[in-house]
């Protein structure tokens, strides 16, 4: 019995150590795939009148699901109209979910295609609201220390 854990052990080791490129690899050709669908391919206007595009992809290890990220522009400052126009644009891409994963299972033949799942990537929107914060806070009482010409005694 010791000797069955032992090799079940080793061999987690080196699963871990051999990172899988497989999902890495596919993310990217999804996000190609998805990404030029919505330029040539799609008509609905949920999508096509809201200017989406696809900021990142991510494969599950397993490849059963794939996690699309997506920035809508909008032009309103309305929180309730820009709302509802990211509900509309997820529902677009949700309705044309099947069109997307045909395209995807011809370009890359693989065996099973992974899940779709849309979400709105809020990264840039916290960016901005990160550049906010720091635009609020007094930076003329602090000057740049270069640490080339703090001594090693002398603290930041």
């Amino acid at each position: 019995m010791a000797q069955a854990d032992a090799s079940f052990r080793f061999l987690n080791e080196r699963n871990k150590m051999a990172k899988n490129h497989r999902p890495d690899r596919m993310a990217g050709e999804i996000r190609k795939i998805i990404g030029e669908l919505l330029v040539n391919g799609v008509k609905d206007p949920r999508i096509t009148d809201n200017f989406v595009n696809v900021t990142d992809v991510e494969v599950t290890s397993d490849g059963s699901f794939a996690y699309v990220y997506l920035t809508s522009l909008s032009f309103t400052n309305d929180p309730e109209a820009k709302a509802a126009q990211e509900e509309d644009v997820l529902a677009g891409m949700n309705s044309a979910k099947g069109m997307f994963k045909k395209d995807i299972a011809k370009a890359l033949k693989v065996r099973r295609i992974p899940e779709l799942i849309f979400r709105l990537d809020k990264a840039e929107e916290y960016g901005r609201h990160i550049d906010e914060i720091l635009s609020t806070l007094p930076f003329d009482d602090y000057h740049a220390v270069d640490p080339n010409e703090v001594e090693d005694d002398e603290e930041l």
